[in-house]
């Protein structure tokens, strides 16, 4: 690779953030950051206390229903089964193969990243984000004595396998983040953040002096590790301060700032978070959420008028991502199986409690008119549901982020377009999104795992797994390492959304580094969607792929049709491939399933007309 892509790539970045990059770096290595002198002993319970359960609770507790993971199986990643007994889990194993860490008892800072014996990280971390202190902590409300019993056993074990700043589960202060917003918020629904015990209030502190020391590099990545890592400043130092623990105030201060200062930078004003993903966005909320009812429940001052205005776009943002039908969005973006704050058995993929709880929150209005599942996080963490319902027809621009959303009754489409303020993880650019219904017709690839096989890091991060135009079989920008691409894109023309009475529009173009052009033209129309793309400026080739919904998909002539749906793509030149292949989707972490593809080969500049009709 280049050394001019590198810098340019290095200059997009910011300065400032590779200064804290390499810092962070060059003080863990040389020991000059305080994270390496850090001690401390592990504390051994008890950490929660039994509630009182009345023989006939009132009708408000009725209506609470615990989540009934981590009883006899638990979902990592909240996909992948495995069984769970009352003893604890090996916090250094993966839990999906079985294979240990080496040498876990030491300091966190001398374990790789990357550890081919072992595999993703990930999977060692995944048990230890205490999603299973959420559900022990609701059961033990409704009166169950043995989740009480495990959840302090858990905790015990955890804390007594996993001695302070030693083994993997130290190594990323996102993950101790994780863990202090897990267990304030137990302590919310039982009752007990102001009769903590000391040994639930010293693990808090020991994660805040882990956290602390490193939170340059969390800000340098521009994501949701610093707004993580913020919260759980602003929650522990806060809850610590209450309690007269020295240093809690201070810890809280630096919280609050970062986490106004996060949400200016990295959400727009059109309500676009930093990473462009649906999963990650979903982190960022319930990040946010979090720290507002905890803020509500002590009582402190209220954030900024400006982080309010942001919080508010971010949830719309969601709420327009999110289909109604069954909770489920289009799969933009990175997708590592992240998911907090897990009060329901709801599956991965249905966003609904995180809108609701973020619209009563900030909005003060309700996204979801009908009870269901996503009021259950409402009234396990004390937030009234709203009178006032979401009213249709909000606009739908969000030009800050580049997605140009289409909507027209139960009809959902959206274009990825390149508008890179941050580092882009996926070459998705001119990517298109259809929805009807709760259905995904044309869909994105996913993610499905940060730590595997070259091919397939370059498969779903790369254009081949979007709905775009590929050309010379490269992708849209190089890739520079693992969460990195150079060169980005930027849009050289925009068409804004335009609505006439038969269709709604809209477009976009980018040229990339090597001469290649491609413009994008979308029409929404009453049962059909209409795409022109425009591509010229490739050496050899240029292959056009529609990622269809799994089905019985049968080619007749330049048209592919399942049932009612078809597809037909026309050219004003000669098509030198028309052809029905098979690739990959990954809808949760570390999945992938085959779906049928529509791939469409040319081999000079010109026009392609795609249409896509379902039944009315």
């Amino acid at each position: 690779m280049s050394v001019a892509i590198k810098a340019r790539t290095a200059l997009a970045l910011g300065v400032p953030n590779l200064v804290r990059a390499l810092s962070y770096r060059l003080g863990v290595k040389t020991g000059l950051n305080p994270v390496r002198r850090l001690r401390g002993a592990a504390p051994a319970g008890p950490f929660f206390a039994m509630p009182a359960c009345a023989a006939r609770p009132p009708k408000p507790e009725r209506l609470l229903v615990a989540s009934q993971a981590w009883q006899t199986s638990a979902r990592l990643f909240s996909h992948w089964p495995i069984a769970v007994t009352d003893e604890p889990p090996d916090w250094h194993s993966n839990l999906l193969t079985g294979k240990q860490i080496a040498e876990p008892d030491r300091e966190w800072w001398r374990i790789p990243d990357f550890d081919p014996a072992v595999g993703d990280i990930k999977q060692i971390w995944e048990a230890s984000r205490f999603d299973w202190v959420l559900a022990f902590a609701q059961r033990a409300r409704k009166g169950d004595a043995a989740s009480y019993e495990r959840l302090e056993r858990w905790l015990a074990d955890w804390s007594a396998r996993n001695p302070p700043y030693c083994g993997p589960n130290w190594k990323c202060g996102q993950e101790a983040s994780m863990r202090v917003m897990h267990l304030a918020m137990a302590a919310v629904m039982l009752g007990q953040v102001d009769t903590a015990s000391p040994a639930l209030l010293e693990l808090v502190r020991l994660h805040l002096q882990r956290i602390a020391p490193t939170l340059r590099y969390a800000m340098a990545q521009d994501n949701n590790h610093g707004t993580s890592e913020a919260a759980a400043l602003f929650i522990g130092g806060s809850w610590l301060s209450r309690k007269g623990v020295a240093g809690g105030a201070r810890w809280a201060a630096l919280g609050r700032k970062w986490l106004e200062n996060r949400a200016a930078r990295l959400i727009s004003l059109d309500g676009t978070f930093s990473q462009y993903s649906v999963t990650y966005h979903r982190v960022m909320l319930d990040t946010y959420c979090m720290v507002e009812v905890w803020r509500r429940r002590l009582a402190l001052t209220a954030f900024s008028g400006q982080m309010a205005v942001f919080m508010q776009a971010a949830t719309r943002w969601l709420y327009v991502m999110t289909r109604p039908e069954n909770g489920d969005a289009p799969n933009l973006g990175a997708n590592d199986g992240a998911r907090l704050l897990q009060l329901t058995d709801t599956d991965y993929r249905d966003f609904r409690p995180s809108v609701q709880l973020a619209a009563a929150l900030f909005w003060g209005m309700r996204a979801y008119a009908e009870d269901g599942a996503w009021n259950q996080p409402l009234r396990w963490l004390g937030v009234d549901v709203p009178e006032r319902v979401f009213t249709p027809g909000w606009l739908e621009l969000f030009d800050d982020g580049g997605f140009g959303v289409l909507r027209r009754g139960d009809v959902l489409a959206v274009l990825r377009y390149p508008l890179f303020r941050f580092r882009p993880s996926q070459a998705d650019a001119l990517h298109l999104d259809l929805w009807v219904g709760g259905r995904n017709l044309l869909r994105d690839g996913g993610s499905y795992s940060y730590n595997t096989e070259p091919k397939w890091l370059n498969y779903f991060g790369g254009t081949e797994s979007h709905n775009t135009v590929q050309f010379d079989d490269r992708d849209q920008m190089p890739r520079l390492s693992r969460f990195l691409f150079g060169d980005w894109l930027r849009t050289i023309e925009h068409e804004g959304r335009r609505e006439a009475a038969d269709a709604l529009t809209y477009g976009a173009a980018y040229r990339d580094r090597q001469g290649a052009y491609h413009r994008r033209r979308v029409a929404l129309a009453g049962d059909a969607l209409h795409v022109q793309d425009r591509i010229e400026g490739f050496a050899r080739k240029a292959v056009l792929r529609w990622r269809l919904e799994p089905g019985e998909w049968q080619v007749e002539g330049h048209c592919v049709r399942n049932g009612a749906h078809t597809l037909r793509v026309q050219a004003d030149v000669p098509l030198v491939r028309f052809e029905l292949t098979t690739g990959w989707e990954s809808r949760y972490y570390l999945e992938k399933t085959e779906l049928p593809v529509l791939e469409i080969e040319v081999d000079q500049p010109g026009t392609l007309m795609s249409e896509y009709r379902w039944a009315p």
